[in-house]
């Protein structure tokens, strides 16, 4: 078996990498590529004879067609590259063309070299906008319409999984990801990234600073659970989907105030005092678009995990310091 992971120099394709190199037979091999070439995760060391590690432009056909060809089939793609929201936002085209039209062109690679393949694509929750105050939105009740370029990007690449999946071109799963947090590594162009930077920065020892209201509601999930439920996309049986190939990925609904406790609970109060909150408008005017809670329904049908807690979130984080 071999899996091919695009944005795997990011810290979700490091750890799905990893989980795969640690729960697969010998015989599975794992590609992970990105624009700068992806380092070997530190969990993973002792599998990387079967980690082949790329650098790819994915913005330019020839090197897509070199790394997807018929020679080298895969049994599962993970597309999880992109221009993060307030990246997409700040520069249209360049999140045009790597979010909308690299993306497309890998789809179609796929089917011509290899009609069938698995397909997880990491899609948002972005592509929903702001829904009205009581309602639970699920798949069903509550119309697609994003606010950002970012989200309207998502959503086109999500209408196209599910066409080439009705044609037998591939067999496609868009998983619509919450806020995930608390993601290691340097902080990213998403504008939900504070989300983590103040849990993770205070860590290092180093100040955060919260760009947003204390109040402000999230709808969030771990890591761990990411990674576990990214997993468990392509073992879905393709009928169970139905008419959508688009599944809301379980989350936890948080107040910043809630994760800043959490914080103080986990980390100590010398952690929690290095966070300041300073307001910037340009980031809340895009979280103020995010919905903070969905349905988790149609995901646990699908037999994807429930999050953990918060606190536990930050522990599980807080480990690799102790």
């Amino acid at each position: 078996m071999s899996i091919l992971i695009t944005g795997a120099g990011g810290y979700v394709g490091q750890e799905l990498a990893a989980a795969f190199l640690a729960s697969t037979p010998s015989s599975t091999t794992v590609t992970i590529t990105d624009v700068v070439q992806p380092a070997v995760p530190k969990s993973a060391a002792q599998h990387a004879s079967r980690l082949n590690c790329i650098r790819a432009d994915l913005t330019s056909p020839k090197e897509v067609d070199e790394l997807i060809s018929a020679s080298q089939p895969y049994e599962t793609v993970y597309l999880l590259h992109g221009i993060m929201s307030s990246g997409a936002e700040a520069n249209f085209e360049l999140g045009t063309r790597v979010n909308l039209d690299s993306t497309r062109y890998i789809l179609d690679r796929l089917r011509a070299t290899m009609p069938g393949v698995k397909v997880v694509f990491t899609s948002s929750l972005a592509v929903y906008g702001l829904a009205s105050p009581g309602l639970l939105p699920d798949e069903y009740n509550f119309p697609p319409v994003p606010s950002t370029s970012y989200g309207s990007q998502k959503l086109i690449i999500e209408t196209l999984v599910t066409d080439y999946s009705r044609r037998g071109f591939i067999d496609g799963r868009s998983v619509r990801l919450p806020t995930v947090t608390v993601r290691a590594g340097a902080p990213t162009q998403a504008a939900s990234s504070f989300a983590s930077d103040i849990i993770r920065e205070p860590f290092h020892g180093k100040k955060a600073i919260l760009p947003v209201k204390r109040d402000v509601e999230m709808w969030i999930c771990s890591p761990h659970t990411i990674v576990k439920n990214l997993i468990h996309a392509r073992d879905v049986p393709a009928e169970a989907f139905g008419v959508s190939r688009s599944v809301n990925l379980p989350g936890l609904k948080v107040n910043v105030q809630q994760m800043l406790d959490a914080l103080e609970a986990v980390g100590g109060k010398e952690r929690r005092a290095l966070v300041e909150e300073k307001y910037d408008a340009a980031v809340d005017k895009i979280v103020q678009t995010w919905t903070p809670e969905f349905s988790n329904e149609r995901a646990f049908k699908l037999g994807f995990s429930p999050d953990i807690s918060m606190e536990e979130n930050v522990k599980h984080f807080a480990s690799a310091f102790v």
